[in-house]
């Protein structure tokens, strides 16, 4: 009886053997009439008592059981039945497929479209690093984002006043012969968009996959202090070439 709703096979034999009868039995007594082995009726009662569908009192130093009546089986598997229902509506699965594949973008209006999408979802974090130009088209937003507290560490090639916070520039010069246009954006340390410029045409990447991740968080901040050193040491360092050449190659 009890079977379809979760129950054991020996479990629905107790509580059928005692529902039957008229007034309580003990586990002698249940075995008889419900067929549960001897050796398996105390855990078996047990577990009826502790799901609440058996009770049991103590007569005569013997233990006597009886079942919990049937209507109010009814009410306790509804109730329950109800409970799981709720449970189950307010749980989420939360099991996300992350995507690791490197995806290829073309096409500038696309590269931006999808730079400013990545901006706006950010929740936590935003690390972006652009020429001038480039750079005064997402200013809006990422003031917007920073004002919502969003972190924004920002890097900028050429001179550019704004009120972010934490912004570096860098101002190239002549010697910057290596240096090539690009744009850089790390959203929630979770996703990265590499855009540079070939054949005279920008072309980018756009991952979630953590080693990249890592390794053009890595870059930024690499370009980030590159620039404070040279910034403040420039007077130091251009008395020596040999450095001044190495450091200027390790720029993207």
């Amino acid at each position: 009886m009890l079977q379809k709703f979760g129950f054991s096979q020996y479990e629905s034999k107790v509580y059928e053997a005692l529902a039957s009868s008229s007034q309580p039995l003990d586990a002698s007594m249940i075995v008889k009439y419900s067929g549960v082995p001897k050796a398996k009726i105390y855990e078996v009662i047990s577990r009826m008592v502790e799901k609440g569908m058996v009770l049991e009192t103590i007569s005569e130093k013997k233990k006597l059981y009886a079942s919990l009546p049937l209507h109010l089986v009814v009410e306790k598997l509804t109730a329950e039945f109800q409970t799981d229902i709720e449970q189950l509506e307010q749980h989420k699965i939360k099991k996300e497929l992350v995507d690791d594949h490197v995806w290829s973008l073309k096409a500038d209006t696309s590269i931006e479209t999808q730079l400013k999408q990545a901006m706006m979802e950010a929740g936590k974090s935003i690390r972006f690093s652009a020429w001038k130009d480039d750079f005064q088209k997402y200013l809006p937003l990422l003031e917007e984002k920073e004002s919502q507290g969003v972190l924004v560490e920002a890097l900028v090639v050429g001179d550019l006043k704004c009120g972010l916070s934490n912004l570096v520039t860098m101002q190239p010069n002549e010697e910057h012969t290596l240096l090539e246009r690009f744009r850089l954006l790390i959203v929630d340390d979770l996703e990265v968009i590499f855009a540079g410029v070939e054949d005279e045409a920008w072309q980018a990447i756009k991952t979630r996959s953590q080693p990249f991740v890592r390794v053009f968080t890595d870059y930024f901040y690499h370009d980030v202090l590159l620039t404070k050193i040279t910034t403040e040491y420039k007077d130091v360092l251009s008395k020596d070439k040999e450095i001044m050449a190495q450091l200027l190659q390790l720029r993207y």
